[in-house]
């Protein structure tokens, strides 16, 4: 890979990445470190990753990152607790594309990520399986189990209007 066909890449796949990890995160800040460090790691494997798997190779690097920094962060004890959530006196409607965000960041990280990967992103079943180190049937299920949690917590989107 050249260096511009490296930056071709972050052109064409930033944002995308960008989102994916916006999306299972919820945090921009973090997200966009995320991006940052996939690149950088792409940066120093420039010679070994090919221009035809430089996607997959990003989004899959993606993944893994956000991965490890969810499980650090699970290990991590806060030494100071926000309680800015107790001033709140109710919850409002906030719009049908919040109460999905807000249903999403509910589901598993792998069932979110899948999920993430298949409906978002177009990903088929064996390029989230290559992504995320996970077998096209486990896949499967992550999205189908991800999908009922999904349904059963908005019910019908008459109760959500």
């Amino acid at each position: 890979m050249t260096i511009a066909e490296y930056n071709k890449s972050v052109d064409d796949h930033a944002d995308g990445i960008y989102r994916f990890i916006l999306k299972n995160m919820g945090d921009k800040e973090r997200a966009r470190d995320v991006v940052q460090d996939t690149y950088e790691k792409l940066w120093v494997r420039i010679t070994v990753v090919s221009t035809e798997k430089v996607k997959s190779y990003l989004f899959t690097t993606a993944y893994h990152t956000m991965i490890d920094i969810i499980r650090k962060e699970k290990r991590m004890i806060p030494l100071e607790t926000d309680r800015h959530d107790l001033h709140n006196t109710g919850k409002n409607y906030s719009g049908l594309s919040e109460i999905l965000e807000e249903a999403i960041l509910k589901l598993p990280a792998d069932q979110r990520s899948v999920i993430m990967l298949r409906d978002y992103e177009g990903y088929a079943y064996d390029e989230i399986a290559s992504m995320t180190g996970l077998t096209e049937s486990q896949v499967k299920v992550y999205i189908f189990r991800g999908r009922m949690f999904l349904k059963n917590y908005l019910g019908s989107i008459e109760a959500v209007i």
